[in-house]
């Protein structure tokens, strides 16, 4: 049985090996053309599952947000994802996702971390003008938004000093300083995805290297035997 299956294996590589070479090329480009289409596919649904994380994230759903991002590093974990990201200017190729961040979670976080400063900051400061920290928020919140501001943007903390100042009956004081506000890496995300997986674009790609491999053995074995009859032929002319 062992030898039946050897035997249809050697006459399978047989009809392969026969097959001409322009015919292999032939083959090779279609199935580039395929390879590079499925890798574009898996790029476009790697984009549209980070884009439903970033959606759950800005409508405040963290259990949303959680079941999309498992959405998304099981896809890109069994796919190949090839993928451009800019970084300081300058563009580079990544298998994965490429870093994003969970920007409205930070925000949410870093206003409960200045809330609970802000209380803090009020039960030793007496001043006739209310709660002014709540002020200075709603008015830095509203041109953050308006001008795509948000902390630790200078402009933004710029604002919260500009404001503050605006009140002299009090000192001065560092509310975003005393705050303990979470690290914006706990809420960076980046998935990497395999350089190859025996999925749909990952068989394709296989296949066009075991086809690029048959015509440089090919190319090779044309070129000894080339060399071989230019010997031969030099030597009979001797």
């Amino acid at each position: 049985m062992g030898g039946l299956s050897k035997n249809k294996l050697r006459q399978a590589l047989i009809k392969i090996f026969r097959i001409r070479s322009w015919k292999i090329a032939l083959i090779l480009i279609l199935l580039g053309f395929l390879a590079a289409t499925l890798l574009r596919f898996d790029h476009i649904e790697m984009a549209r599952l980070r884009e439903a994380v970033l959606a759950a994230d800005q409508a405040d759903d963290d259990e949303q947000t959680i079941a999309a991002l498992n959405e998304l590093r099981n896809f890109t974990l069994s796919h190949i994802i090839f993928n451009t990201v800019e970084d300081n200017g300058v563009q580079r190729i990544v298998f994965g996702t490429g870093p994003f961040y969970l920007e409205n979670q930070y925000l949410r976080k870093a206003r409960e971390a200045v809330a609970k400063a802000q209380e803090e900051v009020e039960r030793h400061t007496s001043n006739p003008n209310g709660n002014i920290y709540k002020k200075v928020s709603d008015i830095c919140d509203t041109q953050g938004k308006r001008y795509g501001w948000r902390y630790p943007d200078t402009r933004y903390i710029n604002c919260w000093v500009n404001e503050l100042n605006a009140y002299p009956s009090i000192d001065n004081m560092d509310v975003y300083g005393s705050a303990n506000l979470p690290s914006t890496e706990l809420f960076r995300y980046e998935f990497s995805s395999p350089y190859w997986y025996p999925c749909a674009s990952g068989i394709v790609i296989l296949i066009c290297l075991i086809l690029t491999i048959a015509l440089i053995i090919r190319f090779i074995i044309w070129l000894v035997i080339r060399i071989a009859m230019l010997m031969v032929g030099h030597s009979d002319k001797k």
